[in-house]
């Protein structure tokens, strides 16, 4: 268990992440201290036990661990809070898209100890994949509270900083993806004539294929052709996504 941890944002993904830390015991709810400007997340956080503020600087100073869950636009206007308080102790793990470590420690004017981290949002449902890349200045072991952090929320891997961009396309954008495929879904459903089910038939197609294909360890090809029958309507329908070059799209 780490002694505390501060989120500078309260946002939805800061909330998730808090969650399932403080439920896995990563932290205790009375270690965690998070900063927001609206009352409203401060509120949520407060519910939970933890601490709230709207001042990042106490935010700050109470944390050995910094999660720097900001919007990326509104880093600029945090980082001389954080040039200002950070000590040699704290670690900052940042989970904002597109910021590099180069780019954050410019803007804060001085180095310190960052891990970068890309999660996604199925963080908030426990089913997360988030990968995890230690900063130039961190060191050694700087990683080891936010492995800790992300699963208890989901997977998580450790990465290189260079691959967060590859990490980001891939399983960062990729549950919007996944959320396209169950609006085509649900859509096609209502259309014929399951409006009532097409919800569920959607979500538990999906969440199924997901769970056998995490469990099984096969390849997605071979579970694939499990379910097309040569000559099929199955069959069909792929010879209909392969026609379209949907695969190369993706």
């Amino acid at each position: 268990m780490t002694d505390s941890l501060s989120f500078l944002g309260a946002g939805n993904m800061a909330e998730a992440i808090a969650r399932s830390a403080i439920a896995a015991g990563v932290v205790a709810a009375d270690q965690v201290t998070a900063s927001d400007r609206s009352e409203d997340r401060r509120a949520v956080f407060t519910d939970m036990g933890c601490h709230a503020t709207a001042d990042n600087a106490q935010a700050i100073r109470g944390g050995g661990a910094v999660v720097l869950s900001v919007k990326p636009q509104v880093f600029p206007h945090v980082a001389p809070e954080l040039a200002e308080h950070l000590t040699d102790d704290h670690v900052v793990i940042s989970i904002m898209a597109g910021l590099t470590c180069d780019k954050m420690q410019a803007l804060v004017g001085r180095p310190f100890r960052l891990v970068r981290v890309m999660p996604n949002t199925p963080v908030m449902a426990g089913q997360g994949m988030s990968a995890i890349a230690l900063g130039p200045h961190a060191q050694p072991g700087d990683d080891d509270l936010a492995l800790r952090l992300f699963q208890a929320g989901g997977k998580a891997i450790r990465v290189e900083e260079k691959d967060l961009d590859a990490v980001t396309a891939v399983s960062g954008s990729g549950p919007a993806y996944a959320f396209y495929l169950a609006e085509a879904i649900e859509q096609a459903a209502a259309e014929l004539g399951l409006p009532d089910h097409a919800r569920l038939l959607a979500s538990q197609t999906l969440l199924g294929a997901a769970t056998l294909l995490a469990q099984s360890g096969e390849d997605p090809a071979d579970l694939r052709q499990r379910v097309t029958s040569p000559g099929g309507t199955t069959a069909a329908a792929i010879q209909s996504l392969d026609d379209d070059n949907v695969k190369n799209l993706i």
